[in-house]
């Protein structure tokens, strides 16, 4: 039998190959909020400072609206917490974030406008503005992007925003008209 913490460590490995199954993130779910549970209801960082989970929070929020209700960053901060890579990934990334938005707008990523965060993030969403001084952003900002959205959308409020019901049995199944009609003019019958 594991320990938590050894499945969280494994969890957190493989969320470094690539997008998490639904089991495993949910089990980081609630390991997230056993652990606010404990500390009087908020969950407090484990691997990340106060200032760079506030900052992992905005980003979270800016990129997937609502994912401080689905508690992305208390999950990205866990994982985190688990994995040397993976908090040097976001300890880096935010840091890089920080400065970069010190060197553009002479003030933290918390505390500047809206619209400059928003500018910031129009930079590092898209791979074809890379330069040398973005590229290392835009490496971080792909990693904070996937795993919010892979954090938001397996959280209970995540999987009723999708609407998913579970699996459920169907007395019937039936296929839409237009469905046939497209596979028929597909394969030109």
């Amino acid at each position: 039998m594991f320990s938590r913490r050894e499945v969280l460590s494994k969890i957190a490995a493989a969320a470094l190959v690539g997008p998490l199954g639904l089991e495993a993130a949910q089990h980081v779910h609630e390991a997230a909020a056993e652990t606010a549970k404990a500390t009087g209801g908020v969950y407090k960082p484990k691997a990340l400072t106060q200032h760079e989970f506030d900052t992992l929070k905005k980003l979270c929020e800016l990129i997937v609206p609502g994912a401080s209700q689905g508690g992305a960053a208390d999950f990205i901060d866990l994982l985190s917490s688990q994995n040397p890579e993976m908090m040097a990934i976001y300890t880096g990334g935010l840091a890089w974030v920080d400065q970069e938005m010190k060197r553009t707008s002479e003030t933290s990523f918390l505390a500047a406008k809206a619209e400059q965060q928003t500018a910031l993030l129009d930079k590092l969403a898209f791979r074809r503005n890379s330069t040398q001084e973005l590229a290392p952003g835009i490496r971080f900002f792909d990693w904070v992007r996937k795993m919010t959205v892979d954090a938001y959308y397996t959280s209970p409020v995540g999987i009723k925003e999708l609407g998913y019901k579970g699996n459920q049995g169907m007395a019937e199944f039936k296929v839409p008209q237009e469905a046939i009609d497209y596979a028929v003019k597909r394969s030109g019958l």
